[in-house]
């Protein structure tokens, strides 16, 4: 449900400065009309990412505007299977998003879901956005009969993949190597993996 590469590219609403601790902190199903905030907070967040990884001219030529068309798009027509886009709100400011959806990967078993994106914009962050996000994506994937979860996260991404990985999620030793360029420019990412069975939970 995410777009595939960075330059597949959203705008308006620029998440101010929260109001109070929390600000209402919350975490919804995304409509239609949140495509340009969440658009604005994945054009902020993949220019953080990928900044070690793409040029400058690459990372100028992300565009707000075309992320939210990607997302409007996907929420009007969502593809099949359990496709959900999750939104982070401090109060009716959309401070975050989490897209999932079945595992696309070729091992994946059919009861594994796919956290595809997850990302909480620089200005909101250390507010417990990013857990209630993720603790939502998982409870929709288990809503939905997955017993797993997996995502793929930029090698280079230490701070996304220690926030991950304290959530729970551990590397399976899989990578992939995907275009992320108009000029074939490769990053490389590896995938991390979680057990969201009940049974996992009474485990612990």
């Amino acid at each position: 449900m995410a777009p595939d590469h960075p330059h597949d590219h959203s705008h308006e609403h620029s998440p101010d400065q929260q109001r109070g601790p929390l600000a209402d902190a919350s975490v919804r199903t995304a409509r239609e009309s949140d495509a340009p905030a969440v658009g604005l907070v994945q054009d902020a967040v993949w220019r953080e990412a990928y900044a070690a990884v793409l040029p400058e001219e690459v990372l100028a030529a992300f565009d707000p505007a075309a992320f939210a068309g990607a997302w409007r798009r996907s929420l009007a027509a969502p593809p099949a299977g359990v496709h959900r886009l999750l939104v982070a709100c401090a109060g009716d400011q959309v401070v975050g998003f989490a897209a999932i959806g079945p595992s696309q990967d070729p091992d994946a078993s059919p009861e594994t879901g796919e956290l595809t994106a997850i990302g909480v914009h620089p200005q909101a962050r250390r507010a417990g956005h990013g857990s209630r996000l993720l603790n939502a994506a998982v409870d929709t994937l288990r809503g939905a009969g997955a017993a797993a979860m997996a995502t793929w996260v930029l090698a280079t991404d230490e701070a996304g993949r220690a926030f991950l990985t304290r959530a729970g999620l551990t590397p399976d030793g899989a990578f992939r190597d995907r275009v992320v360029s108009p000029d074939r420019l490769t990053a490389r990412e590896v995938r991390l993996v979680a057990d969201i069975s009940r049974a996992a939970d009474q485990d612990t």
